[in-house]
């Protein structure tokens, strides 16, 4: 048989060349330190420049090589985060968020998720995340308990905590627990309302605190009485027991620390024959995507998570590339009004 018609191998189909960071510089028109600057959030930075580079990006397909970048900045490209509690709406979308972000920067994430107040499973996943070579540490969901040992288990590296008070030798990024309380509350006495009760969260944890405080010095600072808050624990099941079950005396109105318990609330005060809001109001916190849908929709504290996980990430790369974090200070909430809100009966003001 003639050679040319054997039935040779076929020729190994040849890929276009990864675009490299100084293609994407060349095409740009900028400098390799600037592509470098622009794909890691450098805030200095112009954004007509800063758009030049994104659009040669997306032109060129180009992605970082997270190994060939270790290579270059002797760093794991991972970052560990450490999420306090059940995993509820809030500390979710902040974990979701921060992830994309990471990735959009080259970076991967670890999490490790602590479920209840025993000490030693905190010790082990700090020690799990730690041992794993990450370059920062990221917690959510702080509960200041926590903090002697995140700071013995992640000596030398960049670790931010969501919490609205300054912490020594950490970052801190995190809504203004304090002006989001003190809204919902004087939405209320503005609604002529004059016995508010609360429903708090886990008080081991610092947003509950933050809450519980604020709620009590809103109160005294407008002359009303305070009546202790009752703890509850995060869930609608602690909002309806709550509802169902509580001596509320002459409260017109109920503030509560997250919309999962409001939405127990709202449940337990209509089995009661409380009518919601011409009986009794509740406010809710955080605004969850399905308060809207509440019965009736959920007057609420809105924080936008999403922006918070974005965030502290860009405050943990300023810190590992040796740049001063951004002045931000803390993120202000926003009241949404909703039907479950009304003036107080002339009675009772």
């Amino acid at each position: 048989m003639d050679s040319s018609e054997t039935d040779a191998p076929p020729a190994p189909a040849t890929s276009p060349a990864r675009a490299s960071m100084h293609d994407v510089a060349a095409l740009a028109g900028v400098s390799h330190m600037t592509v470098s600057r622009a794909l890691n959030g450098y805030p200095n930075m112009r954004d007509e420049t800063r758009r030049r580079v994104l659009d040669a990006v997306e032109q060129l397909n180009f992605t970082r090589s997270p190994i060939a970048r270790a290579l270059v900045t002797k760093r794991s490209m991972r970052i560990g985060v450490l999420l306090h509690g059940q995993v509820n709406h809030g500390p979710n979308t902040t974990l979701r968020a921060f992830e994309r972000a990471a990735r959009r920067h080259g970076y991967a994430v670890t999490s490790v998720s602590i479920d209840d107040d025993d000490q030693r499973p905190l010790d082990i996943g700090v020690m799990e995340l730690v041992t794993q070579g990450v370059d920062a540490v990221g917690i959510i969901a702080m509960r200041p308990t926590s903090l002697a040992r995140v700071r013995k288990y992640t000596v030398g590296l960049p670790v931010i905590v969501e919490m609205d008070e300054p912490q020594e030798g950490l970052l801190n990024a995190a809504y203004d627990q304090t002006q989001g309380t003190e809204r919902a509350v004087e939405h209320l006495i503005g609604l002529g309302h004059r016995s508010i009760r609360h429903l708090a969260g886990p008080l081991d944890w610092h947003v509950a605190q933050a809450r519980a405080a604020a709620w009590e010095s809103t109160l005294a600072r407008n002359g009303l009485p305070v009546v202790a808050p009752t703890e509850g624990d995060w869930s609608s099941d602690s909002g309806y027991a709550y509802a169902r079950d509580a001596d509320l005396g002459d409260a017109t109105a109920i503030f509560v620390a997250n919309d999962q318990m409001a939405l127990g609330v709202l449940h337990g005060l209509h089995e009661r024959g409380l009518r919601v809001p011409e009986d009794i109001s509740v406010v809710g916190f955080d605004d969850v995507p399905e308060s809207r849908h509440f019965s009736p929709p959920l007057t609420t504290v809105r924080q936008d998570f999403t922006e918070l996980g974005e965030l502290m990430l860009t405050d943990l790369l300023a810190a590992l590339e040796g740049r001063p974090s951004p002045d931000h200070g803390l993120l202000e909430s926003t009241l949404i009004v909703r039907e479950s809100t009304a003036p107080a009966s002339p009675r009772d003001r």
